[in-house]
């Protein structure tokens, strides 16, 4: 079994090789407490919803990175990108950042009194996959519990990732729903009508869910999502520690409309752009819960050559863009071209909605990007 670095994605900037380091874990058990709530054993439970990103939000959370064992010297500079983006997003909606106790007024620091910082014991800044997955179950705020192991135990440094999602719900009130699917809330993508998107990489994944087949897995993320088609992609097993989260992928513009990550043209070959070209024949046949077929709409990638971040983790994609209450937050990587084309297509797509470029080059040097970073909890539930 191969070993992994700290970055969450791997993203080859050229047909140089990844180096890998080696990183071990403890194996995280699922919580099994007398609130949780089980989902009943067949189909997509009645009621039940998970919402699409691009509708209301009462927050987003965010979490403080806390570690030099993670980030090493770098992690002042990512600590800079994260307050960054918290100020950002706080702009269009409250934002509330986990940090560690003793660190927590340093963060409230950088990021200004528009943030809400809470002390709690987090250990990096993935609040995608840390914090439960919300969903609305016959009126009523839910979160999902996907059992966080850091990533299938690659990364060493992870209890008490492992633990937020529970003490979120806790300390919110929130009702927790528990499933014995172990996953991150970057591996699902949905257009808030029952589809979801999922790679069969990220999830169906002898570190995660050993033993489950994919059909079990699907019958499972039914119940507890409450989606009633799922749409499965190939993705990329054992690149980068996430193996290949869809949200770096396939991500819903609007019913029936997904945005396609491609490379840069003349880029060479590689497993990531294989990876895009096998979703694209998927999405060319797909069609959603309502039977609609997709249009995809392609959203290129900015010439290696002339963005200004560094590093083989590096995520030069513009696809995990982070939809808030009337703004759109995109990365600027410094291919102005690029930028640019970037920041129309998903102004076309959202209108109504500002569209706000921000330079996370730290953050995405350790394999992630904006929609990592960030994790919404719904607002008002749509009509």
């Amino acid at each position: 079994m191969s070993d992994f670095s700290p970055s969450r994605r791997t993203v080859l900037r050229s047909a140089a090789g990844v180096g890998l380091l080696a990183l071990g874990g403890a194996a995280c058990a699922p919580f099994d407490d007398e609130p949780t709530e089980q989902p009943p054993p067949q189909g997509a439970t009645p009621g039940r919803r998970f919402g699409a990103e691009w509708e209301s939000h009462a927050r987003t959370f965010m979490a403080w990175p806390a570690s030099t064992g993670i980030w090493d010297s770098q992690l002042p500079d990512v600590r800079q990108d994260i307050a960054g983006l918290a100020r950002a997003v706080a702009g269009y909606e409250p934002v509330v950042l986990f940090a560690r106790p003793e660190q927590a007024e340093a963060a409230q620091r950088a990021c200004g009194s528009q943030v809400e910082v809470v002390p709690l014991a987090v250990d990096d800044l993935w609040a995608r996959d840390t914090v439960p997955v919300f969903v609305e179950d016959s009126g009523t705020l839910k979160g999902v519990d996907f059992n966080f192991s850091g990533w299938g135990n690659k990364q060493k440094e992870h209890g008490n990732d492992t633990r937020l999602a529970a003490a979120l719900l806790e300390s919110h009130r929130i009702p927790r729903i528990g499933t014995p699917v172990v996953a991150e809330g970057g591996s699902f993508e949905t257009d808030g009508q029952g589809t979801l998107l999922v790679t069969e990489s990220s999830v169906v994944n002898e570190r995660r869910n050993p033993g489950r087949s994919r059909d079990e897995i699907e019958g499972e993320l039914k119940k507890a999502l409450g989606v009633t088609k799922v749409i499965w992609f190939a993705g990329v097993r054992d690149q980068d520690i996430t193996d290949a989260h869809v949200d770096c992928l396939v991500r819903f513009a609007a019913p029936g409309v997904v945005l396609l990550d491609q490379p840069f043209p003349g880029a060479p070959e590689d497993v990531w752009s294989r990876s895009a070209a096998q979703a694209k024949e998927v999405l060319r046949d797909a069609t959603d819960a309502n039977g609609r077929p997709l249009e995809v709409i392609e959203l290129p990638q900015p010439d290696p050559d002339r963005i200004t971040g560094r590093g083989d983790a590096f995520v030069s994609s513009y696809i995990n863009f982070y939809v808030a209450n009337k703004a759109l937050f995109v990365p600027r990587f410094g291919d102005g071209d690029a930028d640019a084309r970037a920041q129309q297509i998903l102004r076309d797509h959202f209108p109504g909605r500002d569209i706000v470029p921000l330079k996370i080059d730290n953050i995405a040097s350790g394999g992630g990007g904006i929609h990592c970073s960030t994790h919404d909890q719904p607002g008002t539930p749509a009509s």
